[in-house]
């Protein structure tokens, strides 16, 4: 056990799974064509009891087409979290509007709804809302905001397929929702995404903008930019391949989470997240730890001393007002969001993969608790 090198995500691809793939490359079938596709996006679509997917290349990609489905552009602004990937971000500006920050609820890690109206200007259209490594965001709440101001809702469930907010699905509940189906998301394409509307001129935007936007009496003349962001057809038949276990796969992810709590139940000067709250039971995409009092500043020190014992964490996102790339633009000048500060300088989570090892976790959880210990 302390030889064996411990990454951070390990993903499962099941002997079914390969079967899958071999049985989709056989049938030629292996671009951007084929039934795997459409069986996969009709699936989707069920899971998230919506009308109407498209399978996209990725998560991010799906972001940019939602931005552009909607025609969110230049003298805009889009309301979403300081404390996300910086994807979110990235397709706001790439549609020349302008995003704008919220800070953190210290216990969900999402976006904090209270703070959210003060943010709304004129210039609002939307809010982009990504869900945070384990819970959903209060949905009650953000749906009454966006319909008050008449916003449009990009959710980004990229982390929670199989997530419930109230009973209903994370996925459902955006004018438009997306997926991702990268490495270390519950359902894995390898790379990939989906992207979900109920509205059917909407959709009809979302095959076009993802497939360069082909003319329709003649093919190669053009009549909007946009992207090759298509999904294949061997990658959905891995995706339709996994999506029948998703039911075990959430099972699992919550299995670690909680076998995490019972080994480190006691730890002081941590803080982990409650296994649920009254709308919704954590999934445990990653699992969190956020350090303080004694511990506060101190993650990389404890981040090298696990590498040492071959177990790779990775750190919490960092906030979107300290990125690099967007003080050289001269963006969120004097901006302060303390929690997600708090979140990017302090937090980091553990192993958390479905290929994890109840007997890793133990040895983990022993390793991490005899590491803090000796800094406190």
């Amino acid at each position: 056990m302390k030889n064996s090198f411990i990454p951070v995500n390990t993903p499962i691809v099941t002997k079914k799974d390969a079967i899958e793939i071999y049985k989709t490359a056989r049938s030629g079938w292996i671009s951007s064509s084929g039934q795997k596709i459409i069986k996969f996006e009709k699936q989707l679509a069920k899971v998230t009891k919506r009308k109407f997917c498209c399978c996209i290349s990725s998560g991010t990609a799906a972001l940019e087409i939602a931005m552009k489905s909607l025609n969110i552009n230049k003298n805009s602004e889009v309301i979403m979290p300081a404390f996300t990937i910086i994807s979110n971000a990235n397709a706001i500006l790439k549609s020349f509007a302008k995003p704008v920050l919220v800070d953190s609820d210290p216990v969900t890690w999402n976006i904090k709804v209270d703070d959210i109206e003060k943010k709304i200007s004129k210039k609002t259209k939307a809010i982009m809302l990504p869900h945070i490594y384990g819970f959903p965001n209060n949905m009650d709440k953000i749906l009454k905001i966006c319909k008050k101001y008449s916003l449009y809702l990009i959710e980004d469930a990229a982390e929670m397929i199989g997530q419930k907010f109230r009973g209903k699905p994370c996925g459902s509940f955006g004018d438009i929702s997306t997926f991702s189906f990268y490495a270390n998301k519950h359902i894995t394409t390898g790379e990939g995404g989906a992207i979900f509307t109920n509205d059917k001129k909407i959709y009809e935007k979302f095959k076009k903008l993802r497939n360069l936007s082909f003319g329709k009496k003649e093919r190669f003349n053009h009549d909007d930019l946009s992207w090759n962001y298509r999904l294949t057809n061997i990658q959905a038949s891995i995706g339709l391949s996994q999506l029948k276990r998703l039911t075990e796969i959430v099972k699992r992810k919550r299995a670690i989470g909680k076998l995490y709590n019972q080994y480190l139940k006691n730890c002081k000067n941590i803080f982990i997240q409650p296994m649920k709250l009254d709308y919704a039971d954590n999934i445990y995409w990653v699992y969190g730890v956020l350090l303080k009092d004694k511990l506060h500043n101190k993650k990389n020190i404890i981040q090298k001393e696990l590498l040492k014992n071959n177990i790779e964490t990775r750190p919490f996102f960092w906030p979107m007002h300290k990125q690099k790339v967007f003080k050289k633009m001269g963006m969120f000048k004097n901006e302060r969001y303390p929690v997600a500060e708090n979140l990017s300088k302090n937090g980091f989570y553990l192993p958390s993969g479905l290929g994890l090892k109840n007997t890793q976790i133990k040895h983990i959880s022993k390793i991490f608790i005899k590491i803090i210990s000796k800094l406190v």
